[in-house]
């Protein structure tokens, strides 16, 4: 059985064809983009909203976004048990559409960060990140506004729930603020939804997935979605 994935483009989005390339030529997927007009997500399996700068970031990220045609029926997909993975700006669209709890700040140092950053895969047993053999991944970002911000309460149920997937840490999986590149709150850097099929990353897996790059870290998570979905 083949997965078929679905990526949406917007205007902006830059990470798409990375996105696509990871899917349909290192892991052999059936991937189809998913223009942001359209209101047809042709039979995706999974859905994956990618990187970038979705209309240009006004107002603030993934603020237009959410207002896509498309948009509508990915939210139907996903509250009916889709499987949807939202990358650095589609994390900040998941939150925009109220799919994933809390909001997207400025980073506190006000500047965009490009860089290598280490996360801890802090909780294992999700869709996501079941196949992820390390317990830290080095993996890129690339954001201005990445400084994930939620209620205390909301904070606390992440915790009790077990849906904090990645958080910034150390090369040695030390979670603390020396380590947070963001001032993202817990050091969040992904989190899943209460039911496990929504997962919002800042971090790139697209940009690390094969060997040719020198890190395949990011490859855990394409793994463990093609492997549950066909095993599930």
């Amino acid at each position: 059985m083949k997965v078929k994935f679905g990526v949406v483009v917007f205007p902006g989005s830059n990470c798409d064809y990375d996105t696509f390339y990871v899917l349909n030529t290192i892991f052999n997927a059936h991937t189809e983009f998913l223009w942001h007009k359209d209101t047809d997500i042709k039979g995706s399996d999974v859905i994956i909203l990618p990187g970038g700068f979705s209309y240009g970031d006004y107002v603030r990220t993934g603020a237009i976004a959410k207002f896509s045609p498309i948009m509508n029926e990915v939210a139907k997909f996903a509250n009916n048990g889709g499987i949807v993975l939202g990358i650095c700006n589609g994390f900040q669209i998941l939150l925009e559409m109220n799919l994933l709890p809390g909001v997207m700040l400025k980073n506190t140092s006000l500047k965009f960060i490009s860089k290598d950053i280490f996360v801890k895969v802090t909780n294992k047993n999700t869709f996501f990140s079941s196949k992820i053999e390390k317990d830290v991944l080095q993996i890129p970002i690339a954001h201005s506004e990445g400084n994930y911000f939620a209620e205390d309460s909301v904070l606390t149920e992440l915790q009790e729930n077990n849906q904090i997937v990645l958080q910034y840490s150390s090369q040695d999986g030390i979670v603390s603020d020396e380590f947070n590149p963001n001032g993202s709150k817990l050091n969040i850097a992904g989190i899943i939804n209460k039911q496990g099929n929504i997962l919002g990353m800042m971090p790139h897996p697209e940009r690390n997935s094969e060997s040719i790059l020198g890190n395949r870290d990011g490859s855990g998570i394409f793994e463990s979605i093609i492997s549950n979905f066909i095993n599930k």
